[in-house]
């Protein structure tokens, strides 16, 4: 019995060396965040393995891209606090995705208006799960969180005077949402920025879709450039920000076609 006991505990144990090896894997070669990272006048700030965009609306008021990991929301405030402003100042969250990493703080903000894609609206709110290997092993529950503005794929959302356009890019989940503001393109989880500047797509543990979201990186791109779109840098949830405008997605592009 206890030879028994002891293989048990071997294989359970070599199940979770596998099982954390895969998810660690998932953020090697990734370029790191860096916290107050701007451009055109967007400020990143991390939220421990996520980051939030700051974008300005006029003097006094902000809009995020995607509410952060922490419930607390201590990044997002302490930025709020930075710039002299009160958590009222949040006038708008663009989410790129459901996934709790991303959607954290929201209810830190019941003065801003919540967007995402309307596949996404079930995943935000809790009503539906995640199909990826190891986000479908998460509980389905409500989250407390109302989107209350539905966006669709080629929109442009004004913010006051700062227009932002709306791209689907499924694949990371059904209503991954990638968004160009002030010259950034952001793309949320749908890829990462590698440590050699080159752009790798999301990891297939943490994805409904590979093939699914290469083939949106790949319209995206095309999309861009038939739109003769001017994109200074490009932005993503988990690593760093690429300044060399869209050639690193046009490669990713070319490798992927």
């Amino acid at each position: 019995m206890k030879r028994i006991l002891k293989i048990a505990a071997l294989v359970i144990g070599l199940l979770v060396i596998v099982a954390v090896g895969t998810i660690a894997s998932a953020f090697v070669g990734r370029q790191s965040i860096t916290d107050g990272f701007e451009i055109n006048g967007i400020r990143i700030v991390k939220d421990g393995i996520v980051s939030v965009a700051f974008v300005p609306i006029g003097t006094s008021e902000v809009a995020l891209i995607d509410a952060g990991n922490d419930k607390s929301g201590k990044a997002i405030l302490a930025e709020l606090a930075r710039r002299q402003l009160s958590s009222g100042a949040v006038k708008a969250i663009l989410l790129t995705h459901g996934h709790p990493d991303h959607t954290a703080a929201i209810i830190l903000f019941p003065n801003a208006q919540v967007m995402a894609l309307g596949k996404e609206v079930p995943l935000v709110e809790g009503r539906a799960g995640a199909h990826g290997p190891l986000t479908r092993l998460m509980p389905v529950n409500s989250t407390g969180v109302k989107v209350s503005r539905t966006l669709q794929d080629g929109e442009t959302v004004m913010l006051d005077q700062l227009p932002v356009r709306v791209f689907a890019v499924p694949g990371h989940t059904a209503g991954s949402a990638a968004y160009l503001v002030n010259g950034v393109l952001f793309l949320g989880d749908a890829a990462d920025a590698a440590s050699d500047g080159t752009i790798k797509q999301a990891p297939w543990i943490f994805s409904d879709s590979q093939a699914q979201d290469r083939a949106s990186l790949v319209n995206l791109d095309r999309h861009l450039i038939q739109d003769g779109s001017d994109v200074k840098a490009i932005a993503f949830a988990h690593s760093g920000v690429l300044v060399n405008g869209l050639t690193p997605l046009t490669a990713f592009a070319q490798q992927n076609q």
